[in-house]
């Protein structure tokens, strides 16, 4: 997939949860093998994981600055097999080690996130691959979260969403930052920086399914929205998510070999050509 920041073509839409769980999760389970347990990090901790990988071995470590919810994740659903409190700009974890690093709507909460993203390339392992989920900050509805008031964002997770727990600790929202590598350009720019190889993106206006009745009429106000923005704020989708591969470098003897394999054969002199 060409990762162009001024080529972003049309992005695949998905119809709900369900099929974005189900996609992440065959996707991390073409890396199982059955003498092989799979490294996943999950990067920035939610209250449980998402994904359901039954009959793959696999091996989870969390890492959240949040120690509250870290806590509250370890006593209610104990999923984790190693459990780490720090921030994803500056933990010191062991290069090329994780075959999956999973990061679902943590950036938009990460002042400085390119250092978060470049943490995130150093721990995975070449051939592995990281999930990211995010929203777009350049999406009408990431423009709208960016203009509000926190407290807004609770009322609106807490009523409209009908989740009682928002804003209590270890529970969202938390405040946001959106910066500019947030959005579809950004990943792009990075991915194309870094050599990385986009191996899936898609989009989705899940928010929407949470409004009921209220859903037609916010569709309508995306689309103004994005008109009056003479189109530069995405209405089709608000969130973006991507299956991202760290390539496989070859080793210097790998390319020496190679090397080798193309070199022409010499050229044994024929008779009467001997110079004689």
């Amino acid at each position: 997939m060409n990762t162009s920041p001024t080529q972003c073509h049309k992005i695949a839409m998905l119809d709900s949860l369900d099929e974005e769980f189900r996609i992440l999760a065959d996707h991390i389970k073409q890396k199982a093998s059955p003498q092989h347990t799979i490294e996943i990090l999950e990067a920035g901790c939610g209250n449980s994981w998402e994904l359901d990988l039954a009959g793959v071995s696999y091996a989870l470590t969390g890492v959240d600055i949040d120690e509250d919810g870290m806590n509250l994740r370890k006593s209610e659903h104990q999923d984790l097999d190693e459990a780490i409190v720090g921030d994803l700009r500056t933990a010191v974890l062991e290069e090329n080690h994780y075959d999956v690093i999973y990061n679902s709507h943590v950036l938009e909460h990460v002042e400085g996130a390119p250092l978060a993203l470049d943490n995130f390339h150093r721990w995975l392992k070449p051939g592995g691959i990281l999930i990211l989920r995010l929203p777009d900050r350049d999406s009408v509805y990431g423009f709208c979260t960016r203009l509000t008031p926190f407290w807004f964002h609770v009322f609106y997770k807490r009523y409209l969403e009908g989740n009682e727990n928002a804003g209590r600790p270890g529970f969202g929202p938390f405040p946001t930052v959106y910066d500019k590598i947030v959005s579809r350009e950004g990943i792009r720019r990075w991915c194309a920086a870094r050599r990385l190889i986009i191996r899936a993106e898609y989009g989705s206006n899940d928010f929407l399914n949470a409004l009921g009745a209220l859903a037609l009429p916010a569709r309508v106000l995306l689309g103004v929205v994005h008109v009056l923005s003479l189109g530069r704020l995405a209405a089709k989708h608000s969130n973006l998510t991507y299956v991202i591969e760290k390539p496989v470098v070859p080793s210097q003897a790998e390319i020496e070999e190679e090397k080798m394999a193309w070199q022409p054969a010499a050229v044994a002199p024929t008779a009467g050509n001997d110079g004689a």
